[in-house]
């Protein structure tokens, strides 16, 4: 399986119109090489560039800015600023997209945003919007395929 983005590549600088200095909204991504069976797609967008301070602050590895969850199998693409799918609760614990904002005062200075799909043989369902982690337990058994996709971004 294969993600891709029009708006940046593997390993290249993610527009700002995505980040916390644009629009901040979800960047178009295109999903490619789909297993068979494959009844639903979660994704997930994490940084685990954070800076020491709020790892040990917060108890945590990686911030997360993106989960979601509940898209078709038919799904092939994202368009910008999507509103597909059910989104799940991000690392400030919001229901939407947070965007690359990584503070410019601490290092490392670029940060990587690593976004990742999953091809599910089934749909889950929560009672409650998820966390990543939840989300992540409750696909464990039924992911297909995952692919990644990650693009890098620093504020100035």
């Amino acid at each position: 399986m294969q993600l891709t983005s029009q708006a940046f590549t593997e390993g290249d600088m993610i527009p700002a119109k995505y980040t916390c200095d644009g629009e901040n909204v979800s960047p178009p991504l295109a999903f490619a090489d789909v297993p068979e069976g494959t009844k639903s797609f979660a994704l997930i967008m994490d940084d685990p560039d954070i800076p020491a301070t709020v790892k040990a602050a917060r108890g945590i590895e990686v911030f997360d800015h993106w989960t979601l969850y509940g898209l078709p199998g038919s799904t092939r693409a994202l368009v910008e600023a999507s509103g597909e799918g059910s989104v799940g609760l991000n690392g400030a614990g919001a229901l939407r997209y947070a965007g690359p904002c990584p503070p410019p005062q601490h290092e490392p200075k670029v940060h990587r945003y690593f976004f990742k799909l999953y091809a599910l043989s089934g749909m889950p369902a929560f009672d409650a919007p998820p966390t990543k982690a939840e989300l992540l337990a409750a696909i464990s058994s039924m992911t297909l395929a995952e692919a990644e996709l990650m693009g890098r971004y620093t504020r100035a």
